[in-house]
């Protein structure tokens, strides 16, 4: 009955519309009918008393008793609808009469009512006032065969009144039974539409059709309507994003910590089963966040077909991971430090190359995603898996993978197409995260914002810094268009002037090689850059309680 509720309440709307549409039908169709009147008249079977004693007076009421039934069914004779057609000087038929007349007898009475019918209240009136007095003249006639005299008689009564309104057609009934008719099609619409239904709303929609947890519920921002945007997780209070978006994604954060508490991991690919699903904004995001806990943390864009991180955080898509791969470049030559406090580092796409899956599978990203994570945690953003197959190829060697979904556009079977392709590579699927989940109404699946404005963080503040790194990137040409089209969004060219939020961006420092001595370095290898790297205290420790 839950279920039930919740899809109903899903299609109000609908079946609001269509209970209106059945309730106007009623009434168009009520306004087409003719109207119809009904006038009555009434008669009394009174017996003849001889002696005027009480026994003659009781044996004349039971003989009007036995009589009246008689005088029913005479009222329906062709001799009666001749005497009222001529008596009004009509056209119709007898038999057309007739079917516009009722007689009956109301119980334990003996009298006789007559109902009749016209288009006009006059004409109703008329024809019952004569029905009556040509019932009064046949039974006289049948009464007093041979001469004798009559032992009951009808008596006509008051003379029918005029009829106030039409009784047909019966623009109430009519309207509501319009209504309803259209209020069940409404209900079956929405049950049968929602049966027949395959996008995944909702969690449960999720764990019905894979095997796969549910890691995140990422709700709507209004922030990411036009396009991608950044987030700061430093501060509450700052008004940029949505509290509900925040804290849905360190709630993501959170769960992604605790899938395998042994196994930690620290190569985490971000795919989706199609563009459009937001998944570079979360990859985006996530990294953010995770390095607003305290932790290193290094973003990759591994989309080397359509390259968005670059355009997002400011900087040029010129040079980046394709460079660092081919050998042209070492990583700390591109990667940038996007935050004060320098725990987040971007990565760029790069140059497309001809080969970007056996880019991405190759030994050297295997090696650079290993080196990388012994100092920080590596988010790498793919492209979509049922598109291409380099998401499935980096989730085979990664620590783990998280599918973006969109509430109301991804269906049940792109999803198991996804994980499947995911499984196929042996790929650890850590867990799926829905995105773009309504905040209300029946297909709301985030309870958290709720407890926004309780704790005085709902409200979105007007405050915008213009110098910050997390400034929203809006596309010049396609501000409302949504993440994963098919224009991405112009490159930035590396000898074009950087945008005023991205003047403060540094190059990662040297990472440190296990395999050479402390102060060596080497060249050789997709940017194996072996300098020591200049860490903190803090991280050091860190670094030792993860190793054990």
């Amino acid at each position: 009955m839950q279920r039930v509720a919740r899809i109903l309440r899903a299609y109000w709307k609908t079946i609001l519309a269509l209970t209106v549409a059945g309730g106007l039908a009623g009434l168009g169709w009520s306004a087409l009918q003719p109207r119809v009147y009904t006038a009555d008249a009434s008669g009394y079977v009174a017996s003849v008393s001889t002696d005027g004693s009480t026994g003659s007076a009781l044996a004349g009421d039971s003989l009007a008793l036995s009589k009246v039934k008689s005088f029913i069914d005479m009222g329906y004779w062709r001799a009666v609808a001749e005497t009222a057609r001529d008596q009004l000087g009509l056209s119709d038929s007898p038999e057309s009469l007739v079917q516009r007349v009722r007689v009956s007898n109301p119980v334990d009475t003996v009298n006789v009512r007559v109902e009749a019918t016209g288009s006009t209240p006059e004409a109703a009136r008329d024809l019952a006032q004569a029905w009556l007095q040509g019932m009064t003249v046949q039974a006289e006639q049948l009464e007093s065969t041979g001469g004798g005299q009559a032992a009951v008689r009808l008596v006509a009564g008051d003379s029918a009144r005029l009829p106030t309104a039409p009784t047909s057609p019966n623009v109430r009934l009519a309207v509501a039974v319009g209504a309803l008719v259209g209020a069940l099609a409404g209900v079956v619409f929405a049950l049968v539409r929602r049966t027949f239904d395959r996008r995944v709303r909702s969690a449960q929609d999720i764990s019905d059709a894979t095997d796969a947890s549910v890691v995140g519920i990422l709700p709507v921002d209004k922030a990411l309507a036009a396009g991608r945007a950044v987030f700061s997780f430093d501060d509450i209070r700052d008004g940029r994003g949505s509290f509900a978006h925040k804290e849905a994604m360190r709630e993501l954060r959170t769960n992604l910590q605790y899938v395998d508490v042994d196994r930690p991991a620290r190569v985490i690919v971000v795919t989706s089963p199609l563009p459009g699903d937001g998944k570079s904004t979360t990859a985006a995001n996530l990294a953010v966040s995770i390095a607003a806990t305290g932790q290193s943390a290094i973003l990759i864009d591994a989309d080397l077909r359509r390259p968005v991180l670059g355009a997002t955080f400011g900087f040029s898509d010129d040079v980046g991971l394709s460079d660092v791969l081919a050998g042209r470049a070492r990583i700390e030559q591109v990667a940038h430090q996007v935050d004060e406090h320098g725990r987040l580092f971007v990565v760029a796409a790069g140059r497309t190359p001809p080969n970007p899956s056996e880019m991405v599978g190759s030994q050297r990203m295997q090696q650079l995603a290993r080196l990388l994570a012994d100092e920080m945690v590596v988010v790498i953003d793919s492209p979509p898996t049922l598109a291409v197959a380099d998401a499935a190829i980096i989730a085979s060697w990664a620590d783990g993978a998280v599918l973006v979904v969109t509430a109301g556009r991804t269906t049940d079977d792109m999803l198991r197409r996804a994980v499947g392709n995911i499984a196929k590579t042996r790929g650890r699927l850590l867990g799926v995260v829905l995105n773009r989940v309504p905040l209300r109404g029946a297909d709301s699946n985030y309870y958290g914002s709720q407890y926004g404005d309780y704790y005085g963080y709902g409200v979105e503040s007007g405050r915008s810094d213009r110098s910050s790194w997390w400034r929203r990137w809006r596309r010049p040409s396609e501000d409302a268009a949504p993440e994963g089209e098919d224009a991405p969004g112009p490159r930035r060219r590396s000898a074009e002037p950087l945008p005023a939020n991205v003047r403060g961006l540094r190059t990662l420092p040297p990472l440190r090689n296990s395999s050479s001595a402390p102060g060596e370095s080497t060249d050789e290898g997709a940017g194996a850059v072996v300098a020591p790297v200049a860490t903190t205290e803090g991280d050091a420790r860190s670094r030792r309680r993860q190793r054990g």
